[in-house]
């Protein structure tokens, strides 16, 4: 296995825990039964990694994920060859494993791959279902259960790169969001272990720090950076103190931003 990728194999014994928000999974379910690829886009932390990771537990697949970034070239995911004492020989990259094995393969924030990547995966995602490897002369065809899924933040990569539509509409969308404050907070809590009322003062501080979206905070706390608060709280930390090293610090260094959210903090946590 290779730096860039994590497998999770079938004989997880207990499913990871995920908190519906809508009809998400039945979706998926559909998608996956017709071979149909899904592309899940969301802010930072909402979920989406950890939704990917249910569905290929509920439908008993292995979970192959990618995390793409600018030097992610079509050699990392579908293979190369390799100089050994007795000679060459072919290793398969993730996505030619996924393809073989019949796996969910997910590609983490797929906008910040190469766009000469991405084009790779088109084959994949109609009727063809075919991955040609260019320099084995070999097109494979997806083995039953392979499904292509891949992820995105339309809120701050859209600003700097997007998919190009050919790509867009090779996939079914799934919107995710931030659940509403009454599932995050139970999400909070079942994650955390921070008793119910922590919980719903972390949602309540999050939703006031999430209206500050259009006046300079570039990204807005994530459920994850709720439940990091929620863990340190669960340790002993002090709430103010949790607050301040897991949501102010990781959202900004501006001094009169962080001076706001402090004040945010500490009006949450008298």
């Amino acid at each position: 296995m290779g730096a860039d990728e994590s497998v999770r194999s079938l004989g997880a014994v207990e499913a990871p825990w995920y908190h519906p928000t809508g009809n998400e999974v039945a979706l998926f379910e559909q998608c996956h039964r017709r071979g149909l690829a899904v592309m899940l886009k969301g802010p930072t932390g909402c979920g989406k990694t950890r939704f990917v990771e249910h569905m290929a537990w509920k439908l008993g697949r292995p979970l192959v994920t990618i995390p793409c970034h600018d030097d992610l070239a079509a050699s990392d995911l579908i293979g190369r060859f390799l100089i050994q004492h007795n000679g060459t020989v072919w290793q398969d990259g993730p996505l030619t494993r996924a393809v073989r094995e019949g796996a969910i393969c997910y590609l983490d924030e797929v906008v910040e791959a190469r766009q000469d990547t991405v084009v790779v995966l088109h084959a994949l995602t109609d009727h063809r279902r075919l991955l040609p490897i260019d320099k084995t002369g070999e097109t494979l065809r997806a083995a039953p259960g392979f499904q292509l899924v891949v992820s995105y933040n339309p809120g701050y990569q859209r600003l700097l790169k997007d998919l190009k539509p050919s790509t867009r509409q090779r996939f079914v969308a799934m919107d995710l969001d931030f659940p509403p404050a009454e599932q995050e907070a139970r999400i909070v809590q079942h994650e955390s272990g921070i008793d119910e009322a922590s919980a719903r003062a972390l949602v309540a501080l999050a939703e006031r720090i999430r209206q500050l979206r259009d006046r300079g905070l570039a990204e807005v706390p994530s459920t994850r950076l709720l439940i990091a608060a929620g863990v340190l709280m669960a340790c002993g930390i002090g709430q103010r103190e949790a607050c301040h090293a897991a949501i102010v610090a990781p959202l900004s260094d501006e001094p009169s931003m962080v001076g706001a959210l402090r004040d945010l903090v500490d009006a949450t946590f008298v």
